[in-house]
């Protein structure tokens, strides 16, 4: 770890790099691309193949399974795949992720596509993101001191390297007994915690029944959807005025929130086309225009974004994001009256079960043509035709035939990322969208 680059990143970040017009912006952007497209050319064998016939705009698209079958033509830093995916294998299982390759990061992401994934990172990269990341997130006015509390899935020493002098740094293991982890994590007082959803949801509970006394000076959801409920019942009991989002996945550290709890894409080092879903929403095709040692060029994604019309009132030239709202593949499918199939984004799913009543935990899964299965940690009557009356109330506004519905008991599994909506079924509505 560089001291000097983390702290250089993190001055550029907060301070020094202005960028308060789009134009401002767009000349940074354009800047970059051309460098990057030029170490390319020399370093990285698919790409130096791709931009002898290609220009930006018509290289073909990238995504996980692309990735992992070029692993090794595409990165550039010498790191074969078979080798990778063993060291990032062998972390996962026995729980200790302080090996690397080469002073490479290496790491192992399902994300919530449901397919292995592999990244690498370089020390550059790293100390990058660490003054990335600390910019973004460090409450204004106070920079040393900060107790961070990270509970994650996999530990990787791209996360270790937060930890210093002027900010602590502790990793709390999902898969580790959650009483024990509420317990060390009272004991540790973070002024900053950052935990998926599904597992603030937890910590939560214990601050309602008085085990988690400490109030975080912030406090972030990271790797699943954030749900509209679900922000407000966390806020409430964890005495936050807000919870803020950072959006980060395998692909790199996309978009955070700023003061005002608004979502902003990380503009300054990325570049987001946006494939348009309907009037409203878009997935993005993410550039990271810094990332060299595994290239991000033109990666789709498939998650589900809605831009913010409105200017944020914190004067950020970036691009607002209204809402986070899951994964392009797990938009439902309902039979319309024509027969054709209606897109049902999991957002929509979402707020419609807002206004039913009686349970607290649900997931809803498409598992056949017309069929939902609901999971509820309340299966009563009233529960039942609450939410019923809900999801044919969504599928009459959306002007197609009321699906069956299966009820189940909730079971929480915390060994995979939650999604409150997801379509499991796929037959051939893809192809009649």
């Amino acid at each position: 770890m560089s001291t000097l680059r983390i702290l250089r990143e993190f001055a550029a970040v907060r301070w020094t790099r202005r960028l308060r017009t789009r134009r401002a912006i767009e000349r940074r952007q354009a800047r970059l691309l051309r460098r990057h497209l030029g170490f390319l050319r020399r370093r990285s064998p698919y790409f130096r193949d791709l931009l002898e016939t290609h220009a930006f705009a018509g290289l073909p698209l990238m995504d996980k399974s692309m990735m992992m079958s070029r692993f090794d033509e595409i990165n550039t830093v010498g790191v074969r795949r078979d080798e990778a995916l063993e060291l990032a294998i062998a972390n996962e299982r026995s729980r200790d992720f302080d090996a690397d390759l080469g002073g490479n990061s290496v790491g192992l992401s399902s994300g919530t596509s449901g397919h292995r994934g592999l990244f690498v990172v370089s020390p550059r990269e790293r100390d990058a993101w660490v003054g990335a990341v600390l910019a973004r997130t460090l409450p204004r006015g106070r920079l040393t001191g900060h107790r961070i509390a990270l509970f994650l899935r996999a530990d990787n020493s791209l996360y270790e390297s937060v930890g210093s002098r002027a900010v602590s740094f502790s990793y709390f293991d999902v898969y580790a007994d959650m009483d024990e982890n509420i317990r060390r994590l009272a004991d540790y007082a973070p002024t900053i915690l950052v935990a998926p959803p599904s597992v603030l949801r937890l910590i939560a509970r214990a601050a309602d029944a008085g085990r988690f006394p400490i109030v975080p000076q912030k406090v972030y959801a990271v790797a699943e959807v954030l749900e509209v409920a679900d922000e407000k019942r966390i806020a409430s009991s964890l005495r936050q005025e807000r919870l803020h989002q950072l959006y980060q996945c395998t692909e790199g550290f996309l978009a955070h929130t700023c003061a005002h709890g608004v979502i902003h894409l990380n503009e300054d080092s990325i570049l987001v086309e946006r494939e348009q879903l309907d009037d409203e929403r878009f997935t993005p095709i993410i550039t990271d225009l810094r990332r060299r040692a595994q290239p991000i060029v033109r990666y789709r994604l498939g998650d589900v974004l809605r831009p913010r019309s409105e200017r944020c009132p914190c004067g950020s030239a970036l691009a607002a994001i209204e809402r986070i709202e899951g994964r392009e593949g797990d938009t439902l499918l309902f039979r319309g009256h024509d027969g054709r199939r209606v897109p049902v984004f999991a957002d929509l799913v979402a707020r419609a079960l807002l206004y039913a009543e009686g349970f607290d935990e649900y997931r809803v899964v498409q598992t056949d043509a017309s069929l939902l299965e609901i999971a509820l940690d309340v299966l009563d009557d009233r529960t039942r035709d609450s939410v019923t009356r809900e999801i044919h109330g969504l599928a009459d506004r959306m002007h197609s035939e009321r699906p069956e519905i299966a009820f189940a008991p909730y079971t929480p599994d915390g060994s995979v990322k939650l999604r409150r909506v997801a379509r499991t079924w796929r037959g051939d509505a893809d192809e009649e969208l």
